[in-house]
Protein backbone atom coordinates (compact mmCIF):
# COMPACT_ATOMS: atom_id res chain seq x y z
CA UNK A 1 0.00 0.00 0.00
CA UNK A 2 1.48 3.31 -1.07
CA UNK A 3 1.94 6.04 1.50
CA UNK A 4 1.30 9.22 -0.48
CA UNK A 5 -0.97 12.20 -0.34
CA UNK A 6 -3.96 12.08 -2.63
CA UNK A 7 -2.68 15.10 -4.54
CA UNK A 8 0.45 13.14 -5.43
CA UNK A 9 2.81 15.23 -3.28
CA UNK A 10 5.09 13.90 -0.60
CA UNK A 11 3.76 14.00 2.97
CA UNK A 12 4.81 17.02 5.00
CA UNK A 13 7.71 16.36 7.42
CA UNK A 14 6.41 15.46 10.84
CA UNK A 15 2.89 14.73 9.62
CA UNK A 16 1.39 12.03 11.79
CA UNK A 17 -0.84 9.31 10.41
CA UNK A 18 -3.23 9.76 13.33
CA UNK A 19 -3.98 13.28 12.04
CA UNK A 20 -4.55 12.17 8.46
CA UNK A 21 -7.48 10.64 6.62
CA UNK A 22 -6.70 7.59 4.53
CA UNK A 23 -9.01 6.79 1.65
CA UNK A 24 -8.87 3.18 0.44
CA UNK A 25 -10.38 3.35 -3.01
CA UNK A 26 -10.91 1.61 -6.29
CA UNK A 27 -8.13 2.43 -8.73
CA UNK A 28 -10.79 3.71 -11.14
CA UNK A 29 -11.32 6.68 -8.78
CA UNK A 30 -7.68 7.63 -8.26
CA UNK A 31 -7.50 10.54 -10.70
CA UNK A 32 -10.84 11.97 -9.59
CA UNK A 33 -10.02 11.76 -5.88
CA UNK A 34 -6.70 13.45 -6.57
CA UNK A 35 -8.46 16.23 -8.46
CA UNK A 36 -10.93 16.82 -5.61
CA UNK A 37 -8.17 16.84 -3.00
CA UNK A 38 -6.02 19.28 -4.94
CA UNK A 39 -8.88 21.63 -5.85
CA UNK A 40 -10.07 21.82 -2.24
CA UNK A 41 -6.72 21.90 -0.46
CA UNK A 42 -7.39 18.68 1.45
CA UNK A 43 -3.75 18.20 2.42
CA UNK A 44 -4.65 15.80 5.23
CA UNK A 45 -6.07 13.22 2.82
CA UNK A 46 -3.93 10.28 1.82
CA UNK A 47 -4.91 7.72 -0.79
CA UNK A 48 -4.26 4.09 -1.47
CA UNK A 49 -5.91 2.29 -4.38
CA UNK A 50 -6.74 -1.32 -5.06
CA UNK A 51 -6.56 -2.55 -8.67
CA UNK A 52 -9.52 -1.39 -10.72
CA UNK A 53 -9.61 -4.75 -12.49
CA UNK A 54 -11.09 -6.22 -9.27
CA UNK A 55 -14.43 -5.10 -10.68
CA UNK A 56 -14.25 -8.10 -12.97
CA UNK A 57 -14.12 -10.29 -9.84
CA UNK A 58 -16.32 -8.40 -7.34
CA UNK A 59 -16.36 -11.33 -4.93
CA UNK A 60 -12.69 -10.50 -4.21
CA UNK A 61 -13.30 -6.85 -3.32
CA UNK A 62 -14.47 -7.28 0.32
CA UNK A 63 -11.44 -9.26 1.50
CA UNK A 64 -9.06 -7.01 -0.46
CA UNK A 65 -10.55 -4.01 1.31
CA UNK A 66 -10.38 -5.76 4.70
CA UNK A 67 -6.70 -6.52 4.15
CA UNK A 68 -6.01 -2.90 3.17
CA UNK A 69 -7.83 -1.58 6.25
CA UNK A 70 -5.87 -3.82 8.60
CA UNK A 71 -2.58 -2.94 6.93
CA UNK A 72 -3.40 0.76 7.25
CA UNK A 73 -4.21 0.39 10.93
CA UNK A 74 -0.92 -1.42 11.47
CA UNK A 75 0.80 1.58 9.88
CA UNK A 76 -0.89 3.94 12.33
CA UNK A 77 -3.86 5.29 10.37
CA UNK A 78 -6.86 5.88 12.62
CA UNK A 79 -9.22 7.65 10.21
CA UNK A 80 -10.14 5.55 7.18
CA UNK A 81 -12.81 5.85 4.50
CA UNK A 82 -13.57 3.32 1.78
CA UNK A 83 -14.02 4.67 -1.75
CA UNK A 84 -16.17 1.87 -3.16
CA UNK A 85 -19.86 1.49 -3.81
CA UNK A 86 -21.29 -1.96 -3.21
CA UNK A 87 -19.84 -2.74 -6.65
CA UNK A 88 -21.53 -6.09 -7.09
CA UNK A 89 -20.44 -7.53 -3.74
CA UNK A 90 -24.02 -8.23 -2.68
CA UNK A 91 -23.65 -6.51 0.68
CA UNK A 92 -20.43 -8.33 1.63
CA UNK A 93 -18.39 -5.12 1.42
CA UNK A 94 -20.82 -3.46 3.83
CA UNK A 95 -20.33 -6.37 6.23
CA UNK A 96 -16.56 -5.88 6.09
CA UNK A 97 -16.88 -2.12 6.66
CA UNK A 98 -19.18 -2.70 9.64
CA UNK A 99 -16.85 -5.28 11.15
CA UNK A 100 -13.81 -3.03 10.70
CA UNK A 101 -15.56 0.13 11.90
CA UNK A 102 -15.17 2.21 8.74
CA UNK A 103 -17.58 3.91 6.35
CA UNK A 104 -17.83 3.66 2.58
CA UNK A 105 -19.40 6.06 0.13
CA UNK A 106 -23.14 5.54 -0.27
CA UNK A 107 -24.40 3.95 -3.45
CA UNK A 108 -24.42 0.74 -5.43
CA UNK A 109 -21.60 1.80 -7.79
CA UNK A 110 -19.69 4.77 -9.15
CA UNK A 111 -22.30 5.48 -11.85
CA UNK A 112 -24.76 6.23 -9.05
CA UNK A 113 -22.57 8.37 -6.84
CA UNK A 114 -21.09 10.30 -9.78
CA UNK A 115 -24.63 11.02 -10.98
CA UNK A 116 -25.73 11.70 -7.41
CA UNK A 117 -27.39 8.73 -5.76
CA UNK A 118 -30.78 10.39 -5.50
CA UNK A 119 -30.74 11.49 -9.12
CA UNK A 120 -29.57 8.08 -10.33
CA UNK A 121 -32.33 6.33 -8.38
CA UNK A 122 -34.91 8.74 -9.77
CA UNK A 123 -33.93 7.76 -13.30
CA UNK A 124 -34.98 4.22 -12.41
CA UNK A 125 -36.48 2.29 -15.30
CA UNK A 126 -35.60 5.05 -17.78
CA UNK A 127 -31.98 3.90 -17.74
CA UNK A 128 -32.60 0.17 -17.84
CA UNK A 129 -31.40 0.09 -21.47
CA UNK A 130 -28.20 2.06 -20.77
CA UNK A 131 -24.61 0.85 -20.58
CA UNK A 132 -22.55 3.38 -18.62
CA UNK A 133 -19.02 4.68 -19.04
CA UNK A 134 -17.10 7.01 -16.72
CA UNK A 135 -13.98 8.99 -17.63
CA UNK A 136 -11.88 6.05 -16.42
CA UNK A 137 -13.77 3.54 -18.54
CA UNK A 138 -13.64 5.81 -21.57
CA UNK A 139 -9.85 5.84 -21.24
CA UNK A 140 -9.61 2.12 -20.52
CA UNK A 141 -12.42 0.77 -22.70
CA UNK A 142 -10.30 -1.82 -24.48
CA UNK A 143 -8.57 -3.09 -21.33
CA UNK A 144 -11.64 -3.15 -19.07
CA UNK A 145 -14.50 -3.98 -21.44
CA UNK A 146 -13.45 -5.35 -24.81
CA UNK A 147 -10.55 -7.59 -23.79
CA UNK A 148 -12.05 -9.13 -20.61
CA UNK A 149 -15.22 -10.01 -22.53
CA UNK A 150 -13.21 -11.48 -25.39
CA UNK A 151 -14.78 -9.16 -27.95
CA UNK A 152 -11.39 -8.46 -29.49
CA UNK A 153 -11.17 -12.15 -30.40
CA UNK A 154 -14.85 -12.97 -30.80
CA UNK A 155 -16.79 -9.89 -31.94
CA UNK A 156 -19.79 -12.12 -32.61
CA UNK A 157 -20.36 -12.19 -28.83
CA UNK A 158 -21.45 -8.55 -28.95
CA UNK A 159 -25.16 -9.45 -29.05
CA UNK A 160 -24.82 -11.91 -26.17
CA UNK A 161 -23.35 -9.22 -23.92
CA UNK A 162 -24.98 -6.04 -25.20
CA UNK A 163 -28.08 -7.08 -27.12
CA UNK A 164 -30.41 -5.81 -24.38
CA UNK A 165 -28.80 -2.35 -24.30
CA UNK A 166 -29.90 0.48 -26.58
CA UNK A 167 -27.69 3.36 -25.40
CA UNK A 168 -24.18 4.00 -24.16
CA UNK A 169 -24.41 6.78 -21.56
CA UNK A 170 -21.12 8.54 -20.91
CA UNK A 171 -21.02 10.08 -17.44
CA UNK A 172 -18.30 12.70 -17.78
CA UNK A 173 -16.52 13.86 -14.65
CA UNK A 174 -14.73 16.61 -16.56
CA UNK A 175 -15.70 17.78 -20.05
CA UNK A 176 -12.86 16.68 -22.31
CA UNK A 177 -13.24 16.50 -26.12
CA UNK A 178 -10.66 13.71 -26.37
CA UNK A 179 -12.49 11.54 -23.83
CA UNK A 180 -15.83 12.33 -25.43
CA UNK A 181 -14.41 11.11 -28.74
CA UNK A 182 -13.25 7.88 -27.08
CA UNK A 183 -16.69 7.37 -25.54
CA UNK A 184 -18.35 7.93 -28.93
CA UNK A 185 -16.00 5.38 -30.47
CA UNK A 186 -16.96 2.92 -27.72
CA UNK A 187 -20.64 3.44 -28.53
CA UNK A 188 -19.94 2.83 -32.21
CA UNK A 189 -17.94 -0.29 -31.34
CA UNK A 190 -20.92 -1.69 -29.43
CA UNK A 191 -23.47 -0.42 -31.97
CA UNK A 192 -25.27 1.64 -29.32
CA UNK A 193 -26.74 5.14 -29.45
CA UNK A 194 -24.55 7.69 -27.68
CA UNK A 195 -25.59 9.99 -24.83
CA UNK A 196 -23.36 12.20 -22.69
CA UNK A 197 -24.13 13.58 -19.23
CA UNK A 198 -21.66 15.85 -17.47
CA UNK A 199 -21.94 14.79 -13.83
CA UNK A 200 -18.86 16.28 -12.23
CA UNK A 201 -17.81 14.31 -9.16
CA UNK A 202 -21.32 13.94 -7.78
CA UNK A 203 -21.50 12.62 -4.23
CA UNK A 204 -17.78 11.77 -4.17
CA UNK A 205 -16.77 15.35 -3.36
CA UNK A 206 -18.98 15.58 -0.27
CA UNK A 207 -17.83 12.14 0.87
CA UNK A 208 -14.26 13.44 0.94
CA UNK A 209 -15.28 16.57 2.81
CA UNK A 210 -15.07 18.89 -0.18
CA UNK A 211 -17.61 21.38 -1.42
CA UNK A 212 -19.57 20.03 -4.41
CA UNK A 213 -18.57 21.60 -7.73
CA UNK A 214 -20.83 22.72 -10.53
CA UNK A 215 -21.03 19.81 -12.96
CA UNK A 216 -21.63 22.19 -15.86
Amino acid sequence: MSDIRADGRAPQPGAGKADELLVIACGALAREIGDIVEANGLAHVRLTCLPAILHNRPEKIPEAVREAIRKARAQGFERILVGYGDCGTGGHLDAVCAAEGVSRIDGPHCYAFYSGNARFAAQGDADMDAFFLTDFLARQFEAFVIEPLGLDRHPELRDAYFGHYRRLVYLAQRPDPALEAKARQAADRLDLAFEMRVTGYGDLAGFLGAAPADAG
